[in-house]
């Protein structure tokens, strides 16, 4: 599974992996970059069917999609890296950290979940993008990704952020919704070691903080982070706490679960 990346910082700094979510390209992380490249080498990547990524001829699951990222890793010859995943991203960083435990030194779940159900409504989502594209689920996914308060106040941000979704191939969506469809890791995050940090949008209707919750206090040692005025993209909404929020933990590991607002 071939995914089209790119990398960022020093070669000899320590690697970091930044995963997207549904719907967004290594855009995604714009804001973040300056801040993370200055001590780490950040490799970003597409997922399949996304931005520069081709999309494969076979159906797609979770556990795939880690296996692509392990792919990469293997072609980059990184053996061990830190993996910071939103949505989508943060489901790939706990397949990762499951298959693969080895390869993961610090975990960051972003706006995610273990299960994101009911099926049928991703596998719905995945035949009303194959028949209109994109475009036919554009306003609410942008409804659920950013706050009222952002919509209003920053039109050209959610202008920017509708063209990358509705440039999205239709098949490498509906691809990734019944990736979603299929994940249910609710039994098995007690086995995640990596020291895992998991932050939440308080006002995040897609993952909502409980789902954050319920992350945290499964994997042995998670911290929790919910930031205030954010919905589903909370690193473009709340750029700087998200930033302080990641590099803190990718320098201390948690040493408990507790909730801390950003």
């Amino acid at each position: 599974m071939n995914v089209a990346y790119q990398i960022d910082g020093r070669e000899d700094a320590s690697p970091l992996v930044l995963s997207n979510s549904l719907g967004t390209t290594t855009e995604l992380w714009d804001a973040q970059l300056p801040s993370l490249e200055r001590d780490h080498r950040v490799i970003r990547y597409d997922h399949p069917g996304h931005g520069l990524s081709s999309t494969p001829n076979r159906p797609l699951t979770v556990e795939a999609l880690a296996e692509g990222v392990l792919e990469l890793l293997d072609r980059l010859e990184l053996e061990r890296v830190s993996f910071c995943g939103l949505s989508l991203g943060g489901m790939v960083g706990m397949a990762l950290s499951l298959a693969a435990p080895d390869r993961i030194d610090r975990l960051v779940l972003a706006c995610s979940a273990a299960y994101l159900g009911p099926p049928e409504g991703w596998y719905e989502r995945a035949r009303l993008v194959r028949a209109g594209g994109t475009t036919a689920v554009a306003e609410g996914v942008l409804e659920r990704w950013f706050t009222e308060t952002l919509r209003t106040e920053q039109t050209a941000t959610v202008a920017r952020f509708r063209a990358m979704l509705e440039a999205t191939p239709r098949a490498g969506y509906a691809a990734c919704c019944e990736a979603i469809a299929a994940w249910d890791a609710r039994e098995s995050l007690g086995a995640i070691a990596a020291p895992t940090l998991v932050i939440a949008g308080a006002e995040d209707p897609a993952t909502p903080p409980e789902d954050s919750a319920f992350l945290a206090e499964s994997i042995p040692g998670a911290a929790l982070a919910v930031l205030p005025d954010a919905a589903h993209l909370a690193n473009v909404e709340q750029p700087e706490s998200f930033t302080h929020a990641l590099l803190g933990h990718l320098v201390t590991a948690p040493s408990s679960s507790e909730e801390a607002a950003a």
